[in-house]
């Protein structure tokens, strides 16, 4: 399974129904969604999710409507309400307005994801969406989010009007508010295996790019040395310059701390970079 089936598996086995009214802002998270719909003679919700439906057919259940139709449509299960079962829906919920409580809040988002939320796998990529049938739903959903210091973005098009977050902590603070507490867990391990594997990442590339930046510099270094030595520049050289030049042409991997630690007389890397510099610079 998805890891997005994953989590709707587990959001839709929470035992939390006994709270009336947070089975109402559930509901009305769900009924809010594009993947439900509403007409004069029915309402109908689909989801990819056995477990989804079932968890849709309970809130029904809970509030006392039972006339209603399971189907599978290909990958689709569908629930189908009748006519009068669906003027209940709409008599419980005009002019509903969401409760400022914490807990009826996280129903209704919990609703919305749900009813049309999806969220990638972690190990490919941080996203998640949920898409909302119009922008007033919108709002009420990302300021209940902003409330609690979770921060998603609003696309609002013609042809969709979603939230979304490509943000790895914004994600799992989400999966957290609405319940989802096995798949915080999960997201976090695959969170941190992430940042490990990329700053090892990083730092195996800046150890490399030194790595090629002072081999070029050491070649570069070399080929100066070998044509003062050709020129015959090389003997008329001071003696700290032609110390720093054999120990370069013996040493081509050796650091420039390393070359100052080999001299007679140490020195550090500026000033080893010093005088290497001023060897390429006469062979010019």
């Amino acid at each position: 399974m998805s890891f997005s089936t994953d989590v709707k598996e587990e959001l839709s086995k929470l035992s939390n129904l006994a709270d009336k009214n947070c089975v109402k802002a559930e509901l009305y998270g769900y009924i809010n969604t594009t993947n439900c719909s509403i007409n004069k003679s029915n309402l109908k919700f689909t989801t990819e999710s056995e477990y989804n439906i079932n968890r849709f057919s309970k809130l029904l259940n809970n509030i006392n409507i039972i006339e209603y139709n399971i189907d599978i449509n290909g990958k689709n299960y569908n629930i189908l309400i009748s006519s009068k079962e669906k003027n209940k829906i709409e008599e419980l919920f005009d002019k509903y307005e969401i409760p400022e409580n914490e807990s009826e809040e996280k129903a209704f988002v919990r609703g919305v994801f749900l009813g049309s939320g999806s969220i990638n796998n972690p190990k490919n990529k941080y996203h998640i969406e949920l898409i909302l049938n119009n922008i007033r739903n919108l709002k009420i959903v990302i300021n209940i989010l902003n409330k609690y210091g979770i921060n998603f973005k609003i696309l609002n098009s013609k042809n969709k009007c979603s939230i979304y977050s490509k943000d790895g902590e914004e994600i799992s603070k989400f999966l957290a508010f609405i319940g989802a507490s096995k798949a915080v867990i999960k997201f976090e391990e695959i969170r941190v295996y992430r940042d490990i594997r990329n700053n090892v990442n990083r730092i195996v590339n800046c150890e490399t790019a030194n790595l090629n930046k002072t081999v070029n510099a050491a070649i570069k270094q070399i080929e100066a040395i070998k044509k003062l030595k050709k020129e015959g520049k090389f003997n008329n050289l001071p003696e700290n310059l032609k110390e720093i030049a054999e120990l370069r042409v013996e040493n081509p991997e050796a650091s420039l701390t390393e070359l100052g630690k080999m001299l007679k007389d140490p020195i550090g890397k500026s000033g080893v970079n010093y005088r290497l510099n001023t060897l390429v610079k006469m062979a010019l």
